[in-house]
């Protein structure tokens, strides 16, 4: 039997399929407004998120590692998640997280980029965020970050994949559950973990016709995996690996990158959509159980993408989307260019298991407290809905994951 979600995809029900508009029009997910919510389940989040907000940074141990609670709050609820659930994950992640350290000094309109890419000042910088929610912008929060995000001259919109992506997927939390917290620490990402990415968006320069020609980043990815120039490159796989990359191969980066010409907008962001799922569990020989950490924020913020692209201003949108393609350049040859074997997502797993048994994995399985599990799941659920799902393909790859997973692997 099909999965529900094979028939009437999202973007057709909405938007025409015809459309090659240079930009990207696809339809909302569906915004569910927890601060307004008067049932139990929605507060819960919404009170959950504001103690998390309160309580703990969104960069710690030693300012490497990025506060998840929304992300795993977010997907579980949207999953489904009960209000006993939403508890426990809160309580669980809470177990690793740290308080808010305050900053060598306060932020202020006249200096508030000076400080940029310092994650010493993630406090001065949520600070000052809130301070322009409260002052100038009346608690809608999405003008504080319509100025801030989307203005100036170098806007921060341009680098949201800055610290492995999260500040793309916090943002995307933030308006997926319409929450002005999340919204607020998502600008303080953007801002601490801003970085040298930002200039291949900022300077037009960068963007130039390739050797290589490829309408698509499946393609692409399958070609990275046998360039020769980059065998041996670095020894263990890790995020530690994009500075060097660019410093010692920027020409073959930027090759890749322009090779993708999103001649048709939005098919093209689907194609995307599904390459990313392929470089997350295709690259998984079966036995393994073993999923790179690093590619899959490939797909996580793929997934933020799409979130985003029906609430970001027109001429912003087809630049999100070729800053995604950098980050995942990036990341996958800093992961080591693992080989994608379509054969390792088997056909007709669709067929004996629904969404509502990968949903109760993601809830109720072994591995129902590690964010980057759920969130995975929630990602190629979301494409699916978005796209349709015929073949059930994105379900295949979602049972794969959801009964195969065993842990992450960091090298």
């Amino acid at each position: 039997m099909a999965s529900i979600l094979s028939y009437v995809p999202i973007v057709n029900r909405l938007v025409s399929s015809t459309s090659r508009t240079r930009t990207i029009d696809i339809p909302s997910v569906e915004i569910h407004n927890v601060e307004t919510a008067p049932e139990k389940r929605p507060r819960t989040l919404k009170h959950l998120l504001r103690a998390n907000h309160v309580n703990h940074s969104i960069v710690y141990h030693n300012l490497e590692f990025h506060n998840h609670m929304p992300h795993i709050l977010g997907s579980a609820y949207l999953l489904g998640a009960d209000v006993q659930q939403l508890h426990k994950l809160y309580d669980v992640e809470a177990q690793t997280l740290e308080p808010w350290k305050s900053s060598p000094a306060e932020i202020v309109q006249d200096d508030w980029r000076d400080f940029l890419g310092d994650a010493k000042y993630q406090r001065a910088y949520v600070d000052f965020f809130e301070d322009s929610l409260a002052l100038k912008h009346n608690y809608q929060w999405k003008g504080v970050v319509e100025e801030y995000i989307y203005g100036g001259k170098e806007p921060l919109v341009n680098c949201l994949i800055g610290g492995l992506g999260h500040p793309l997927i916090h943002l995307g939390y933030a308006y997926e559950v319409n929450n002005r917290e999340v919204a607020m620490e998502a600008l303080g990402m953007a801002a601490t973990q801003y970085d040298f990415l930002h200039k291949y968006l900022d300077d037009p320069s960068y963007t130039k016709k390739s050797t290589l020609k490829s309408s698509s980043p499946l393609e692409l990815f399958m070609k990275l995996t046998s360039d020769e120039r980059l065998d041996g490159l670095f020894k263990e796989a890790g995020s530690h690996n994009i500075e060097p990359l660019f410093e010692k191969h920027e020409d073959i980066v930027m090759e890749y990158w322009n090779a993708w010409n999103l001649d048709d907008p939005v098919k093209d962001f689907e194609v995307s959509q599904e390459a990313a799922v392929a470089v997350t569990i295709a690259t998984v020989p079966p036995g393994s159980h073993s999923y790179n950490f690093y590619i899959c924020h490939v797909l996580t913020t793929s997934h933020a993408v799409r979130i985003l692209l029906p609430f970001i201003p027109p001429e912003f949108r087809i630049s999100l989307v070729r800053q995604w393609w950098l980050f995942a350049i990036a990341v996958y040859i800093a992961a080591l260019r693992p080989t994608i074997d379509p054969d390792n997502i088997k056909p007709g797993d669709g067929n004996k298991k629904q969404w509502n048994y990968v949903e109760d994995k993601a809830l109720n399985g072994p591995h129902a407290t590690d964010a980057h599990y759920v969130k995975v799941i929630r990602a190629i659920k979301e494409a699916a809905r978005t796209w349709g799902d015929v073949h059930e393909r994105y379900l295949d790859a979602a049972v794969r994951f959801a009964d195969d997973f065993g842990g992450w692997a960091f090298s």
